[in-house]
């Protein structure tokens, strides 16, 4: 087996046909079933089912695409850093950020990187938490934050920060006094509100809330885009319930919001990282979670923005998750 084989797989997998993978990578078809079919002799088991509607992989191919994303992945990062005619750190880091986040650090993470690191390329994946995660899981992405801290052996999960929920009006709302500059949870439940689909982490955050205090959310309209969520709520169609990062790239627009805390709930959501295992971590990856943490952490100090806090015990935990991590890797060498 070659690491050619696993690159001619991998295209296989993610075109779902021969033919289609065959013209992206400029092979000639029966030259690429010849060395899939290698590929499955060397493995001992079939790893495509084919069919008339193309291909696709079975259990065992499916747990082959998986860690063949990765070890290509950290194949040509180690390419890249062996080309380098200097010291300087190279190599493509993949993190997930979901909307809020991307808003929140996005900009400060990228200047960080160009300005320091000029030799790594960063791919930022802006994503439902959900779809984030599927994709940590399934190694195709080097960094992730979500708002979970769900137990998984494949990864390091990190705290990352602590986010307050506010209630977004447009500034010339009518739907509460102008005046007015804090927020109960009964005040919040008579208003219409524009919120995510069910299946988003934040609005179970919201609907877990509000029923403590047997209270319901009065739902207008279900939305997963941001922007066009924040477009409604400027119009004054209905509120949202976001962390301050929703509206963190707005002033730019010259669109202006009423924010307002929650005075009689803690409403916050919590932020991880998450990343692959010490040993399978580049140079590059390390860098860009560094600097991801002092970006956050500059968030977090900055006195001009609220909503943004410290994990409780943060270093703490962070500390003793990581060294796990390293122990379990440690264990797995030994």
């Amino acid at each position: 087996m070659d690491i050619r084989q696993l690159r001619y797989f991998v295209k296989i997998v993610e075109t779902g046909s021969l033919s289609k993978a065959s013209k992206q990578l400029f092979v000639a078809q029966p030259a690429l079933s010849q060395q899939i079919s290698k590929l499955e002799e060397y493995v001992g088991k079939p790893l495509l089912i084919r069919s008339s509607k193309g291909v696709k992989p079975n259990q065992n191919g499916q747990a082959l695409y998986h860690h063949a994303r990765l070890v290509l992945r950290q194949f040509d990062q180690a390419i890249s850093i062996a080309k380098a005619e200097n010291e300087t750190v190279q190599g493509m880091v993949s993190i997930g950020l979901p909307a809020t986040t991307v808003a929140a650090v996005g900009l400060d993470l990228i200047k960080r990187l160009r300005e320091k690191y000029p030799g790594i390329l960063i791919n930022v994946v802006e994503a439902m938490s959900g779809h984030i995660a599927q994709l940590i899981h399934q190694n195709q992405l080097d960094l992730a934050v979500l708002f979970n801290d769900e137990h998984d052996d494949e990864l390091i999960i990190e705290p990352l920060m602590v986010e307050e929920l506010f209630l977004f009006l447009s500034e010339d709302s009518k739907l509460l006094p102008p005046d007015q500059t804090t927020v109960t949870v009964a005040e919040a439940a008579a208003l219409p509100l524009i919120v995510p689909t069910s299946s988003h982490g934040l609005r179970r955050r919201i609907e877990t809330e509000f029923s403590k205090y047997g209270l319901g959310v009065n739902v207008v309209a279900e939305i997963d885009s941001l922007a066009l969520l924040m477009n409604c709520v400027h119009q004054d169609i209905a509120a949202t319930i976001k962390p301050r990062g929703a509206i963190m790239q707005e002033a730019d627009g010259g669109r202006q919001w009423r924010c307002l805390a929650f005075s009689d709930a803690h409403l916050r959501r919590s932020n991880f990282l998450y990343s692959l295992p010490p040993e399978s971590m580049t140079p590059a990856t390390n860098i860009v979670a560094a600097e991801l943490k002092a970006a956050v952490q500059d968030l977090i100090d900055n006195p001009a923005i609220k909503g943004f806090e410290p994990f409780p015990n943060q270093a703490k935990l962070g500390n003793d998750r990581a060294a796990n991590g390293q122990a379990k890797g440690s264990s797995a060498s030994a």
